[in-house]
């Protein structure tokens, strides 16, 4: 809807430049921004899907939409207040890569958002300006010669991505990075089954379409918030990547197992292993922060998981308790989430020094918590990142100084298949789930 003269903004354009406003300036993350801004905006389910569409569009092609500012205007785009910046990239991004967005619209509440966001009264004129330059160049704009600017990747990640693959299918991966990644659930078959799950989700104006290799999973659309929806709220589905459904049926859980998750947050992993094992056995499931760990006795309790205990703990802290103690140890680390980039596009945006340091955190508690695995248990080491310094690289390490453990084979479902190696690494490109790393362990007898 256009805005009339005097109208302060509102809606979904509004509500987005807030969200990325806050991203900017206080670092916030894009996921609980936005969740947080439409809630207490009270976006209607329309406006809320526009906003979402806005905001991670923006986040995921700011390079390219800011050498576009920069093409466009006279005003170097960093000299630019953050509102009227971003305004801009928002208004660029809909024109240029939106469907069905009047062009006229979204030029016009740019303009309004800078008048209201800016301490300039010249703002709304420069956002006009440069908005119709734009539009008039539309079909035509000026093209970047890199693949960090073009598909909007910082140069150490694109650089480490083509390390990775050795340059073979890397735009892909960017191009990947950059799209909207399907929302996945899991029927809770401990309350109803996947047919019945359909259907309801349908009566909910829910399209839910059963995943290609995952039995008793969907990828839905029109949700709006999802959290909303009766059959959330009544516990009939688990939301959860295939990725890390994956990594559980490598695992293998079975009824009556004794079961460690030690660092579990938010839960998605124990709540698909005590599905799996019928809710029958234990799983403890572990995390360091309080608040992650009451989530997981939330999302336990909404599913009706009885099997899954929650608990505080640092699973870099050795536990005389717990050793020797599990069938199964789950070890999903702390690592840089370079495999999430479609669901949290700002992790390429953090700074990269931090992330040398993970390697050994990640050693920390992988030696920490093999203790806790029984003569002829198994250990599932994974993460969500493509990075062979967080994955195959600290499970060589272990192997060296515990040779009690050996790598198991294990099939996954559709075209994976077997595993000989005993690990695997998931691409979002070529598997269409996160990037995704895991290893199966098994622990010698005697």
């Amino acid at each position: 809807m256009d805005l009339q003269k005097g109208e302060k903004p509102n809606g979904a354009r509004a509500v987005a430049l807030a969200v990325l406003l806050r991203c900017e300036k206080q670092g916030a993350w894009l996921d609980g921004a936005l969740k947080s801004e439409i809630r207490s905006n009270a976006l209607s389910s329309r406006d809320a899907a526009l906003c979402s569409k806005i905001c991670y569009g923006v986040c995921q092609n700011r390079m390219l939409l800011t050498f576009w500012l920069a093409h466009f205007s006279k005003v170097k785009p960093e000299k630019l207040e953050p509102a009227v910046r971003i305004a801009i990239l928002m208004a660029m991004y809909q024109i240029r890569m939106l469907d069905k967005i009047p062009e006229r619209a979204a030029v016009n509440e740019s303009g309004e958002l800078a008048r209201h966001s800016s301490r300039n009264p010249r703002s709304p004129a420069l956002v006009n300006g440069i908005l119709r330059s734009f539009c008039r160049q539309a079909g035509q704009l000026p093209q970047p010669e890199t693949r960090s600017v073009r598909y909007s990747h910082p140069q150490w990640l694109v650089t480490l991505l083509e390390r990775e693959l050795h340059h073979h299918g890397v735009e892909e991966l960017l191009v990947c990075n950059n799209s909207e990644p399907p929302t996945t659930i899991q029927t809770n078959t401990l309350l109803l089954q996947p047919g019945a799950l359909k259907a309801e989700l349908e009566e909910q104006g829910v399209t839910a379409e059963a995943h290609p290799w995952l039995d008793g999973c969907f990828t839905i659309r029109g949700t709006g918030d999802l959290e909303q929806l009766e059959s959330f709220r009544s516990g009939h589905f688990l939301v959860q990547d295939a990725a890390s459904k994956l990594a559980v049926l490598a695992a293998a859980p079975q009824p009556g197992m004794q079961v460690l998750d030690a660092c579990a947050a938010p839960g998605g992993k124990s709540f698909s292993a005590g599905m799996q094992m019928d809710n029958r056995g234990r799983i403890l499931s572990c995390d360091i922060h309080a608040g992650k760990v009451r989530q997981i006795r939330t999302g336990a309790k909404r599913l009706r998981l009885n099997c899954v205990d929650a608990e505080t703990a640092n699973a870099k802290e050795y536990r005389p308790d717990l050793v020797g103690g599990f069938d199964l140890v789950l070890c999903d680390v702390p690592c840089s989430g370079l495999g999430i980039i479609r669901k949290k596009p700002d992790i390429r945006w953090k700074e990269p020094e931090p992330l040398t340091g993970l390697p050994a955190v990640q050693q920390d508690i992988l030696n920490n918590v093999s203790a806790y695995v029984k003569e002829g248990g198994a250990l599932l080491y994974s993460t969500c990142t493509v990075l062979k310094r967080e994955n195959e690289a600290v499970v060589r390490h272990f192997l060296e100084g515990h040779p009690e453990f050996v790598l198991e084979e294990f099939v996954l479902p559709g075209s994976i298949g077997p595993v000989p190696e005993g690990y695997i690494t998931l691409w979002p490109h070529i598997h269409g789930t996160d990037g995704f790393f895991m290893a199966k362990m098994r622990k010698k007898h005697g």
